[in-house]
């Protein structure tokens, strides 16, 4: 009977804190595709979970920090989904790549065009972002999500470090510190004619030289061996014969 009465409780007990993280875990969250670096570039995922049991999720915003602009965020296309790209004008114009930029994204929204996420589902929205500042260590990306029964979650509120995770809390983008290169990951290539993988187009010709130099010797090599062949070849017979 103890034995029953204890395996009851530890069953509840368990499924207590399953719920419970299934509850603590299903908000809107943004995740790096490899590294978001301070002053670089970057793709990061909007994943939206679908909490409701009898609605579904048909559009989706995030807001962009209004202290730390970015002038360029860039939707990937996400079948049955429609992106709106909203910009908003800067008290202070950016300086990027010897450009003044006067306006910075300030919300993307995604509006459902023939797809939905569905009780149980889970979509992910890839966007691209740059520069990311270098003066702070996240971005927080104040999201809404509305279903189709009209009701609206508001996932605005900023975690606070050492205190309890807040019932609606706000996506949050942790900026890793910038490398040597100040691209964080990113493809693109810099001034200095450096390339994503790090080598540079001296180094990329001196590489081809070297490789057709070894091409060279070893096509010789193959060609001695051969001819070598051959004679033992053509002298084998002849002692045959003889």
């Amino acid at each position: 009977m103890n034995v029953s009465r204890f395996a009851v409780a530890g069953g509840v007990a368990v499924s207590s804190v399953l719920l419970l993280s299934g509850t603590a875990f299903a908000h809107v969250g943004v995740q790096p595709q490899g590294e978001a670096a301070k002053g670089g570039y970057a793709t990061v995922n909007v994943k939206v979970p679908n909490e409701r049991d009898n609605a579904s999720t048909v559009k989706v915003e995030i807001n962009f920090p209004a202290d730390h602009p970015l002038a360029s965020v860039m939707p990937q296309p996400v079948p049955g989904w429609n992106p709106t790209v909203t910009k908003t004008k800067l008290a202070k114009p950016l300086e990027m790549h010897g450009k003044k930029i006067t306006e910075a994204v300030s919300k993307v929204t995604w509006t459902a065009a023939g797809s939905k996420i569905g009780p149980g589902q889970f979509q992910q929205f890839p966007l691209s972002l740059g520069r990311l500042p270098e003066s702070t260590d996240k971005l927080v990306l104040k999201a809404v999500q509305t279903y189709d029964n009209n009701e609206v979650v508001r996932w605005i509120e900023e975690p606070k470090e050492g205190a309890a995770e807040p019932e609606h809390p706000a996506p949050v983008l942790t900026l890793s510190e910038a490398g040597d290169d100040h691209h964080g990951g990113g493809k693109s290539d810099d001034k200095a004619g450096h390339k994503a993988d790090g080598h540079d187009d001296k180094q990329t010709e001196a590489a081809g030289a070297s490789s057709d130099t070894t091409a060279r010797v070893l096509g010789v090599v193959g060609i001695v061996v051969g001819a070598a062949g051959v004679a033992f070849g053509v002298l084998a017979g002849r002692r045959r014969s003889a």
